[in-house]
Parts: C-alpha cells; sequence; structure tokens
C-alpha cells in the first residue's frame, strides 16, 4: 500500500520528517518498507530558468537556426542556438542552463552541455512543453507570462509538486489502515502516545445539499445478506474531461494512472477514505437499480472486454435489462462513465466480505476495491464518503445533485463488546500498564470505554476494527500502540532441559546435511505446490491420485507434488539459464497422494546431480561428473546411517535410463539413476542429470539406537592385485560375492580399480583390477597365509566365473 506523505498531512497537521513518520507508523505496526521521492514533473525542473530573449539573428551557416542571446538574471547574457521557428527577441522563456538533466519522451536521463552548433557557440537550451515534461506540444518553445522576472526558477513558476510516498507492507487483517484517512488515524494514536497532541481533520461534507429532484432512480435490493448496506445519488450536467493537476498529482504519487475527472474523484475517495465507490452512465441505465444474484451461467462482459459466466453466488448490480457490474469487484462496458456522459448514478455500498472474496477469486480478478470490500470496510462512513465524492465530482467536472440519497440499511452493523482484564493485560504485556495510559490508549484508537472496575474494563470495539474482536485482540492494540520497544526485559533467565531423543527426525536432517554440505552439495527447497500436468511426465504418477486445491492462487500452483523431481528440474533449468551448470543439490521435502484409503504424506530425501565434477582451473582438466560418482554420494548416505546387508537391484521407474534401486529385505531405502533425456527436454536441460530419491521414513525405522565399534587394529593390513579376463556378462557383483564367500574374516575390503575393454583382448571378454585388502586383528600376517588366501580367492574365479590372469 503506498501513502502519500502530503496526503496524509491533510488529515493531521504534522511537522516530522519521513524518516521519524516511518519509524511510528513501523512501530504501530504498519511497516513502512521504502519511503520514494515524487515529483510531479520529473527532475523537478532544477536548473531550468526563466529567460529573457534579447536579441534573435538567423544562423549563418543553417536556414533553419537562430542564435540568440538571453539574459539568465545572471547580468551576463550568454548565447544560445535554437531551432524553433517561434523564437523571438522580447520574449520570457524557459532555459536549461549547463548541467540541467531533462527526460526524454521514454525517461531516458540527458545533458544539457557547453557545444557549437555549425560553428556557434551555444550555452544551454530554450526549451518546448515536452522537453520539460510539461505538455506534449513541441511545434516551438514555450513563451511565458512578459511579467516573469529573468533568473526565476521554473519549479516556482509551474508549482512542482513534490511528495514523499510511503510503502506499506500492510498485514491483511488490518484492513482499517487501507487508506490514507486510516493511516492517519493509526498516526495520530501514536503520537499522543508520544505526548504530542494533534487533530484528526476529516474533510467536510456540510455543503452538500440537492439542487433538484429532476433524477431520481429507485433501489432495490433483493439481497441484504449480502448487501447490508446500499446507498446511491444522482449528479447532472457534469462535463467529463481530465482531472486538474492537483488531483492527477494526488494519484500518481501513489502509482494510480489518471483516467478522468470523474473515475479520478472515485478513486480518489477509495484511496483518501478506504471507500470504493462506482459511477454509471445514468443514460444506461434503464428503470431501476436492483442488487441481486443471477442464474448460473449468465453471461456478462466486464471492463477489460473478457466475457464471463457468472455463478449464482454472484452479487450483481443490475437494471431492469440485465446486470450492469459485478458488485464490489469489477465494472461493466456497457454501464461505464465515457466522455459523452453528462450524468451519473454514483453508487457507495458495504458487501459481504466473503461473498467478495469467492467472486473476485471465482474470475481471478483482484482489484482496488475487491481487495478492500473483501478485508472488510467500515460500514458506518458509507453515506459519507458518498457526499464527499459528489462534492468532489462537483468542484472537477460541475453539475447538480438531482436526487436525494438512497440509503438501504435495514440492519445495522453492531460495533462489539469486549472486556478487558487488567491482569490478564499485565501477564501478556509481561508488565503491568498505568490503567490510565491503559485507556488513553483505548480512547484514542475510537473504542469506547462503557464502564470501569477494578479488574478490567467494558468496552465497545467499532465495527470498522473487524481484527479486533477479543479481549487478546484489544491487548494487542494496546501493546503496539504503547510500544514494543518500551516494555522492559526481565534479568532473569528461564531454560528447560529435555531428554529428546538422539534419532529424531531433525538431528538426523541436520548431520544428513552436514554431510551433503561438505561434499559441495547445497540444499534447496521447492514450493510442495505445483502444475498438475507433471503426472504425465511418468507412468507411475497417476492423475487420480493428485490432491488438489479448492482455491488455487494459479494454474501453476493448483495441485500438491507427487514427486520431488520435477520441482528439483526446475531449479536446475533455472540455474542453467544463468550460466550456473555444475549443480549439486539436495532436499528434504514430502510428496502428497490421494488414494481410495485417504490421504497420504510420505518423506524424502532427494539429490540432483549434474555437470562438471570440479570448477575450472588451470590445474584441473574439467571431468563431467558420472553415475558411479553419484554412486558413491548415495552410498555414503547410507553408511553414514549405518546400513549395510544391502541388495542393489535394476530400478523399475520410468524417470530414468539407467539406474539401480538399493533395499534391505522388502524394503526398497533409495532408488536413482540417469534422469530420461525426454522428462529433461520439457524443462529445456540438455546435459545429464543424475537424480535419487530416499525414502526417509524407511530410513529413520533402520538407525538402530546401539552403537556399535570395533577397536583400530594393531597390525598391519596387506594389499594384493588381481587383474582377471572375464566373460562380458561377468558383474563386479558376482566378483564380489565370490571374494565374499571365500575368505569371510580375513578379507576387509574388495575394491574395482579398473575396467578395460578393447583392443588386445580376446571377444567377448573384458578385464577387471581388482585390489583385496587382507588384515589380522590379532597378529601380523605371513607371506604363507596370504599366498594361500589369494590362491584360493583365484582358483574359484577360474572355477566359478571361467576368469584367468591376465
Amino acid at each position: 500500500m503506498k501513502i502519500s506523505y502530503n496526503w496524509l498531512k491533510q488529515f493531521i497537521k504534522i511537522d516530522w520528517n519521513s524518516e521519524e513518520t516511518a519509524a511510528l507508523l513501523t512501530d504501530l505496526g504498519l511497516e513502512v518498507e521504502i519511503v520514494d521521492k515524487y515529483q510531479s514533473i520529473k527532475g523537478g525542473l532544477e536548473g531550468i530558468v526563466v529567460g529573457h530573449v534579447l536579441t534573435c539573428v538567423p544562423h549563418p551557416d543553417a536556414d533553419r537556426l537562430k542564435i540568440t542571446t538571453v539574459d539568465l538574471g545572471t547580468g551576463t547574457p550568454v548565447q544560445i542556438v535554437c531551432g524553433a521557428a517561434n523564437v523571438d527577441a522580447g520574449q520570457k522563456v524557459p532555459v536549461a542552463t549547463i548541467g540541467t538533466v531533462l527526460y526524454d519522451a521514454a525517461g531516458v536521463a540527458f545533458t544539457i552541455k557547453k557545444g557549437k552548433i555549425r560553428g556557434q557557440e551555444s550555452h544551454g537550451m530554450i526549451c518546448a512543453e515536452d522537453e520539460l515534461g510539461l505538455g506534449e506540444g513541441h511545434d516551438g518553445i514555450m513563451v511565458l507570462d512578459e511579467s516573469l522576472v529573468p533568473g526565476t526558477a521554473a519549479a516556482t513558476v509551474f508549482k512542482i509538486e513534490n511528495d514523499e510516498v510511503f510503502e506499506i507492507g500492510l498485514t491483511p487483517n488490518r484492513a482499517d489502515a487501507m487508506s490514507h484517512y486510516g493511516t492517519a488515524r493509526d498516526l495520530r494514536a501514536g503520537l499522543l502516545q508520544k505526548g504530542v497532541n494533534v487533530e484528526l481533520i476529516t474533510p467536510s461534507v456540510s455543503n452538500f445539499r440537492v439542487d433538484m429532484r429532476t433524477l431520481k432512480i429507485d433501489v432495490n435490493v433483493e439481497d441484504t445478506t449480502l448487501a447490508p448496506r446500499y446507498c446511491g445519488v444522482t449528479i447532472s450536467g457534469i462535463t467529463v474531461k481530465p482531472s486538474p493537476n492537483w488531483l492527477q498529482d494526488r494519484l500518481k504519487a501513489i502509482g494510480i494512472a489518471p483516467k478522468n475527472n470523474i473515475v479520478d474523484v472515485t478513486n480518489y475517495v477509495l484511496h483518501e477514505l478506504g471507500q470504493p465507490l462506482h459511477a454509471f452512465d445514468a443514460s444506461k441505465i434503464t428503470g431501476k437499480v436492483i442488487v441481486k444474484t443471477l442464474p448460473a451461467g449468465t453471461k456478462f462482459t466486464t471492463l477489460d472486454d473478457v466475457e464471463r459466466t457468472l455463478h449464482e453466488e454472484d452479487l450483481m448490480i443490475c437494471d431492469e435489462k440485465g446486470p450492469m457490474c459485478i458488485a464490489g469487484v469489477f465494472g461493466g462496458t456497457k454501464s461505464g462513465v465515457s466522455e459523452n456522459t453528462n450524468s451519473i448514478f454514483l453508487e457507495s455500498a458495504y458487501f459481504n466480505p466473503v461473498s467478495i472474496r469467492k467472486t473476485a477469486k471465482r474470475h481471478q480478478l483482484n482489484t482496488d476495491a475487491s481487495f478492500r470490500f473483501e478485508r472488510g470496510i467500515d460500514p458506518t462512513i458509507t453515506a459519507y464518503a458518498l457526499k464527499r465524492a459528489a462534492l468532489l465530482i462537483q468542484e472537477v467536472a460541475g453539475g447538480e445533485i438531482t436526487s436525494d440519497v438512497t440509503d438501504i440499511y435495514q440492519k445495522k452493523i453492531e460495533d462489539f463488546a469486549v472486556f478487558l482484564n487488567f491482569d490478564k493485560a499485565a501477564k501478556i504485556i509481561g508488565q503491568e500498564l498505568p490503567k490510565d495510559t491503559i485507556k488513553k490508549i483505548l480512547v484514542s484508537l475510537d473504542i469506547k470505554v462503557n464502564s470501569v472496575s477494578e479488574t478490567g474494563l467494558g468496552l465497545t470495539i467499532p465495527s470498522y476494527r473487524v481484527d479486533v474482536q477479543r479481549e487478546i485482540d484489544v491487548i494487542e492494540e494496546i501493546l503496539r500502540v504503547y510500544g514494543y520497544n518500551n516494555i522492559n526485559f526481565s534479568k532473569k533467565l528461564n531454560a528447560t532441559v529435555s531428554n529428546a531423543p538422539r534419532n529424531e527426525d531433525y538431528k538426523i536432517q541436520n548431520i544428513v546435511a552436514t554431510q551433503l554440505n561438505s561434499q559441495g552439495f547445497n540444499e534447496m527447497m521447492a514450493n510442495s505446490l505445483t502444475t498438475a500436468s507433471y503426472v504425465e511426465l511418468s507412468d507411475m504418477l497417476k492423475e487420480e491420485h493428485n490432491v488438489t486445491m479448492l482455491n488455487p492462487l494459479s494454474n501453476d500452483l493448483a495441485t500438491l507434488r507427487q514427486s520431488l523431481l520435477f520441482s528439483g528440474l526446475e531449479a536446475i533449468s533455472y540455474n542453467i539459464n544463468r550460466k550456473n551448470s555444475d549443480l549439486k543439490l539436495f532436499e528434504f521435502g514430502k510428496s502428497y497422494h490421494k488414494f481410495l484409503s485417504g490421504f497420504e504424506e510420505h518423506k524424502h530425501l532427494t539429490l540432483f546431480l549434474t555437470g562438471n565434477r570440479n570448477k575450472e582451473s588451470w590445474t584441473n582438466a574439467q571431468k563431467p561428473s558420472d553415475f558411479f560418482l553419484f554412486k558413491g554420494y548415495v552410498d555414503a548416505i547410507l553408511a553414514r546411517f549405518g546400513i549395510q546387508k544391502t541388495q542393489n537391484t535394476p530400478v523399475t521407474s520410468d524417470i530414468f535410463s539407467e539406474g539401480i534401486a538399493i533395499g534391505v529385505g522388502h524394503n526398497a531405502l533409495v532408488e536413482f539413476g540417469v534422469v530420461k533425456k525426454s522428462i529433461l527436454k520439457t524443462f529445456g536441460i540438455k546435459q545429464e542429470v543424475f537424480y535419487a530419491d530416499f525414502n526417509w521414513d524407511i530410513l529413520l525405522k533402520m538407525i538402530s539406537s546401539k552403537i556399535k565399534f570395533t577397536e583400530i587394529p594393531k597390525y598391519p593390513e596387506v594389499r594384493r592385485d588381481l587383474a582377471l579376463l572375464v566373460d562380458q556378462n561377468v558383474t563386479y557383483d558376482s566378483i564380489y560375492a565370490i571374494a565374499r564367500q571365500t575368505e569371510k574374516s580375513l578379507l576387509k575390503e574388495i575394491n574395482l580399480f579398473d575396467v578395460y575393454e578393447g583392443k588386445n583382448l580376446p571377444e567377448g571378454k573384458k578385464s577387471y583390477a581388482l585390489s583385496f585388502i587382507i588384515q589380522d586383528s590379532a597378529k601380523t600376517l605371513t607371506d604363507t597365509q596370504i599366498d594361500k588366501i589369494m590362491s584360493k580367492l583365484q582358483k574359484n574365479f577360474e572355477t566359478e566365473l571361467g576368469a584367468s590372469l591376465r
């Protein structure tokens, strides 16, 4: 929300600088995120002065140029070369002096410099309207009033508006502050707490009167539940034209583009008082105005020329022919104000917030009006805001009030009654505040104190404070105005020590995350909401298992993810597109599924690897990441969990072009492999991506609570290598199994350190180079023992696999 400081000062007279005011607003809960400068003319005409043209003669070397001498009020006239046809001696003109920064139509800055034009020096520029941002005219230079004194700053001549704009990060519950008046009301309460007594000024509507009763439009509210209050009045004889500068400047300062004087006034009152308004062309209304719902399926074209299909719960503003406006949300094309409009029906209403919220979301419309209606506006100012707008329209568009104000308000929206207990307030705040201070704060917030007792206060909360309906809400109001920074801190520190299990989820997560960080991985956190179409990328995922949102933010965030793969690929694609293609990512997250038995959530740990192993360096040649490197990261996690005796099986998931599943018994712990190119193509990824998906819930169950350890051996280990020539179909797993079966006690490690296939080998053969670590924890091994073990290994390889030594 944007708040103009100049506009705010119309409600509350304050001479504080913007920094002090922003700090107080932030302390009050209206957090000022930034303070921007605003000027009605970009650059503020700084460096532009009034000049008096003393002489004007043709340029000797250019037919369309003239050489002028101009008095700038400095005592020494300057020479300026000008190309305007209307420049002449004796004129008072705006001059951009040397060093002045001007802006072209696109907003690009350029600086006026001393130069030569066709051999003649020029010390500035005599300006046209568009060059100063004062208009669009470029037929010639601006000729100013003859009475102006040379050297007068142009900013004083053209009354430049200089303003400061607060960008407030308003929380959704603070509907009462969604206007300049609401912000001023809060600011006044904060100033009173600081001992600064200022008056809150409200715009007067005492001049409102009915000029003649010649255009009465009856109103029929059929659904008073959805439209508890509805007001209207007609204004005739208006002229639709651009708004005056003061009104345009107010709207431009807060980022609203002016349209015409009628629409601008409705926007002005909206941001001034927080009351949305709508103006209908009275000549386009047939019969009376009817506030009602229409049958489902009714077609209606809104101001953006989009034909919308109405829901049976959408509240509509209609005439006797049909719908004219979606109540509180968006107007229609056929009843809006145009340049030919000369009479209007002006609407001011209070609509049911829930109804407006549903309608706005249903049609994916988010307007300034719906933003306020759906959060709850002040029902007591509906008629007041209507009169305020009517007077402004008369001021800027002429015309006469031609009907009485229609005000349909069958059931008054009551204020809220709350009892505040002093002891509870002290307990929540952490400090006992003086009772007089509490009462003073409440009164400054328009909260009435009906009764006072030793135990507390009986209060009436104004109906516009929809966020203050409970005792705790009142305490929060007291605290924010009193100031969180003014609450004393206790010097006593209390702490409790809990006996938490070692294997709690978050602790294990931190351990694994630390390990992955040390290996160069970065943690990512993706949105659990995603697009429903991702399930089409894998036959393993089913559309009927999608958990869909009833009220999605957008189509891309309408479904809870069934797999963490696609959100990870989105992150990889995003990084690659920004020249960051060497990635190691991991994520802890959940997948969501809807089955016949009900909804289910499953927690996962996922790893992603793509690009080169190391950063580019003159000491290391770049080498792409491969499957075995990735497998090492996966195995390291299982090892950190202390999980052993696993089985490797080919993966069955269709997201991998090749992959492995590692499990224990019937439990699959992790599936990993190379992601299919067809899936990568969907995300625009052209490089290989490795992906691992750990079933985190099962991993946690397999952690042993018992600590197992072995002593560090005192005796040395021995390494022996074998180069085996085996058939192409022989796997490393089969060699590993035979070796373990051959020597169970002394054989500690088996490692495959080279695989060779190619020339100089018999057809259908390959070479495996393996190392074997042999160690006895009780004594030093002898050569005889070592040779005996290696002989047995060689013999079993020859017998069972048909292997031979190279």
